[in-house]
């Protein structure tokens, strides 16, 4: 009776969602969408005169792959943790809509086929920051997320990746317009996923994740890392209008967005509640695009 009702229940599990909505579930489609947007915010800027929109689409299909395949590989090592929290157990390994070696194939051969493709349809240096970005975040932040609060702040590094991989996939080059990008979304991810960790603190405390806000109960220091971290956004935020990539438009849109943000940080550290940990978690999710449409539509030719 146990054996049929077990067998009830793991394929009531395994049918109660489409192939398709598991496997947009193990590449994490709304983060690769967000990586996608970003990697073609950079490929834009970095365009001088017509878009090559063949190149644009071998660097976006590349990046998929890639941006995917890390994302199945991170559910594979983190799927005994992720089965005890309750905002990631639905996932398709702790639900047992997939098994461990399915995923640990098709994550691999997404990555590496990303990679060999950067590689070839787009360039080297596009593909050795990708190769940069899974590796650093599958075995740097990964496990460094139950060893130190120090994980979010390097994990923002590859996090931050995709929109220079996208400027030296235009440009064929490495420069400081590119890395402006790059510390664009290192800053803005800071601010971002402190709110998420403070939300969901006990449930980080209960799978042993060593967030800031575990092991800042009282939140002091998780605020001033809110604020100092959305304040140092501000001026980064300015250096595509310093460096000549776009107008005084988004010079206007990242003055104004940046002080939201900032205001938004300040009330979450002055509160230290989850309602106003949400209110900066929306804020930030609506500032990255305002921002980055800004940049996008006073583009300097």
């Amino acid at each position: 009776m146990m054996k049929a009702t077990t067998q009830f229940l793991s394929e009531a599990a395994g049918t109660d969602k489409s192939w398709l909505a598991v496997y947009a579930d193990l590449v994490k489609a709304r983060l690769t969408f967000l990586v996608l947007l970003t990697t073609l915010v950079g490929f834009y800027l970095g365009c001088r005169g017509p878009v090559n929109y063949l190149l644009m689409l071998h660097t976006v299909l590349g990046t998929a792959l890639v941006a995917g395949g890390a994302a199945a590989l991170n559910q594979l090592i983190e799927r005994d943790y992720d089965a005890k929290m309750r905002r990631t157990r639905d996932r398709p390994l702790p639900s047992g809509r997939l098994q461990p070696t399915t995923v640990m194939v098709f994550g691999g051969v997404c990555a590496c086929a990303g990679l060999i493709y950067l590689a070839l349809a787009v360039n080297l240096t596009t593909s050795v920051i990708g190769a940069v970005s899974l590796l650093s975040y599958l075995f740097i932040y990964t496990p460094l997320k139950r060893v130190t609060w120090l994980n979010t702040a390097i994990g923002a590094i590859p996090g931050g990746l995709p929109p220079l991989m996208g400027w030296t996939a235009a440009t064929g080059h490495l420069s400081r317009e590119g890395w402006a990008l790059f510390a664009i979304l290192v800053f803005w991810q800071l601010p971002h996923f402190l709110a998420i960790a403070w939300i969901y603190r006990d449930e980080y405390a209960k799978a042993g994740f060593k967030m800031l806000p575990v092991i800042d109960p009282q939140g002091r220091r998780t605020g001033r890392q809110a604020i100092s971290h959305t304040l140092g956004l501000l001026p980064v935020s300015l250096c595509p209008f310093l460096f000549g990539l776009t107008g005084p438009v988004y010079l206007v849109s990242a003055l104004v967005l940046g002080l939201a943000f900032l205001w938004f940080a300040i009330q979450f550290a002055r509160h230290l509640t989850v309602a106003r940990a949400r209110q900066l978690f929306y804020v930030s999710i609506l500032y990255l695009p305002l921002l980055l449409t800004s940049m996008v539509l006073d583009k300097m030719k």
